[in-house]
Parts: structure tokens; C-alpha cells; sequence
């Protein structure tokens, strides 16, 4: 059922003041799915910015900050605890990380703990590069994007996946055959609740996507967060839906996709693109390729 504006509970899971830059997408989402989950939730947090943010923006909730590499390991041996102690019923076990934390150095457990069944959700802020340790790149980092690791000069232009796109973590959990799998963006907060709110339904694994453009990292003044989180999806570069148990569905369609200039156009780390138009028209290619692509996929 969707979450309306109305039905969004009033009481904060976090306490006031963080130490989370302007317009910090991550702790605007986390904010929601505590909202979405409640008090009776445990929190694992890998190491990355929502780490030190959650330094000063402590949650009301258990929470633990573990390394990048093994929070579902942690998430793992709580389950299997409090399924022993016969307190596991209700209990909502959270998982939440960035996308270096989640499609990097943590892939393989997450990977492993899916695979065993362990019963918790796992929700991924993507900002699509390392933004706590300098902005280099991940394994979601899109094609032509400038980060510390991927300059842009002469020879490299930003990060090269031609012909190839970036790792897709919704498919790729998906490929687990766990019962739910979503994406969403931070721009739209109640579809964000009622992803996670669908999965704390789930016996067993969930995997929850959320696209969060750093204005820090990608160049952008700190009110537009939300603009480009909406504009990624208006073009195509990020597309809303959820598996559950197998079928797709898309849930925010868009009748007519934006031009990937705009969205492009707002964030500095791409401004070698949007001055070359050859360029430009290859990063279009590959949006639209990679948006029919999954269109084609959908459930009838």
C-alpha cells in the first residue's frame, strides 16, 4: 500500500545536529526508512560518511558502526542470536552503507549472507563514488564521470565503461532470487518508506537501492540534491521499480524521458561532457541503451 504524506509519523528516529555536509542526501533518506521501520529496529552501519554523520545524529535505536567489509557478517550473528534467544520475532535487523561499502568491499558478504537466507534489509545510499575517503571511483561510478581516480586529461576522460555500463546491484542481488528487491531515489521520500516498509514484510533478505547524489562530490550547490535526484530518474539515468518474488514492476513511470543533458549539466564532475558534443551524444546512447534494456525485462 502506498505511504501518503499524511500517514508519515511525526516522531524522529534521530537526534538533532550531524556533521553531515549541505544538502546530505544520506541522512535525508535515513531519516525516512527510520521513519518507515520504527523504534523496534537495530541498526549496522559500514564505515563511510552516514558513519560520521551518526557521530552527532546518533538513532534512538541500537545501533552499531562496524568496518566496511562485514556488516551483513554483523547483521549475520544477530539474526542467528536472537533467533537462539527466541527474541526474534519483530525485530526489524537494518543493514545501511554506501555503495563502496556494498558493491566493493563489502560484496562478498553481503553476497554470502543473502545466500544463507539471513533475515534483515539492506539499504544502500548510492552517491556513486568513495565520498568519504576523497570521491574515487566504485563500482557504480556512471561512464565519463571525473573523481579523484578517474581525472580527466589528455588521455582519460573520467571513468571509461564504454561499451559496458556500471555494476547493477538491484539486478545483481536480484540474481540471488531473495524475495524483494527495489530501486529508489531520495527525491521521492514516501516511495523510499514504502520500499521499506515492503521489505520489513519480507522473511528473509531485502535489498533496497537508493540513488543520493553528493553535492559535495559531483559539484553541485548543496540545495540541489533533490532536483538532480529527480532529474536522474526524468532522464532514464535511474529507473524506480521493485522484484518481488520474481516479478518487476516499475513504480514511478516516466511517459517521456528528459534529455541526459540536463540532469548532466548541474554537476561539475561531468563538465567535460556537456562541452563535448560527441561525447554527450555517446553518454545518451548509453542511457537509453541502458534504460530499454531494462524496460525489456519488466513483467508483462
Amino acid at each position: 500500500m502506498a505511504v501518503k504524506l499524511n500517514e508519515v509519523p511525526a516522531v524522529e528516529h534521530l537526534s538533532g545536529g550531524n556533521l553531515a555536509c549541505a544538502g546530505c542526501p544520506e541522512t535525508l533518506a535515513f531519516r525516512h526508512v527510520l521513519k518507515a521501520l520504527g523504534d523496534n529496529t537495530i541498526v549496522i552501519n559500514a564505515t563511510g560518511c552516514l558513519a560520521v554523520v551518526m557521530q552527532m545524529a546518533v538513532p534512538k535505536v541500537p545501533h552499531f558502526h562496524v568496518l566496511l567489509e562485514n556488516a551483513p557478517a554483523v547483521i549475520s550473528g544477530i539474526d542467528g542470536a536472537l533467533e537462539t534467544l527466541g527474541r526474534r520475532e519483530g525485530v526489524n535487523l537494518l543493514v545501511v552503507a554506501g555503495d563502496g561499502g556494498t558493491a566493493d568491499i563489502g560484496f562478498s558478504s553481503l553476497s554470502s549472507a543473502v545466500e544463507r537466507g539471513q533475515d534483515f534489509i539492506y539499504v544502500c545510499f548510492d552517491n556513486e563514488c568513495y565520498m568519504n575517503t576523497g570521491g574515487q571511483r566504485s563500482g557504480t561510478t556512471p561512464h565519463g564521470a571525473r573523481t579523484s581516480t578517474t581525472p580527466v586529461g589528455r588521455v582519460t576522460k573520467g571513468e571509461d565503461r564504454a561499451p559496458a555500463l556500471r555494476k547493477d546491484m538491484v539486478e545483481i542481488l536480484a540474481a540471488h532470487r531473495i524475495p524483494y528487491v527495489a530501486s529508489t531515489s531520495v527525491a521521492y521520500p514516501l516511495d523510499l518508506m514504502e520500499r521499506v516498509q515492503k521489505a520489513a514484510q519480507v522473511r528473509g533478505p531485502s535489498y533496497i537501492h537508493c540513488h543520493s547524489p553528493c553535492p559535495t562530490g559531483w559539484g553541485m550547490k548543496a540545495e540541489e540534491t533533490i532536483t538532480a535526484a529527480r532529474l536522474a530518474v526524468e532522464t532514464g539515468s535511474v529507473v524506480m521499480y521493485e522484484i518481488e518474488n520474481g516479478v518487476r514492476r516499475v513504480t514511478r513511470k516516466v511517459p517521456r524521458r528528459k534529455p541526459v543533458d540536463a540532469y548532466l549539466a548541474m554537476q561539475s564532475r561531468f563538465k567535460h561532457v556537456t562541452k563535448d558534443p560527441e561525447a554527450l551524444a555517446a553518454m545518451q546512447t548509453q542511457v537509453d541503451l541502458g534504460y530499454e534494456e531494462l524496460m525489456a525485462r519488466m513483467s508483462p
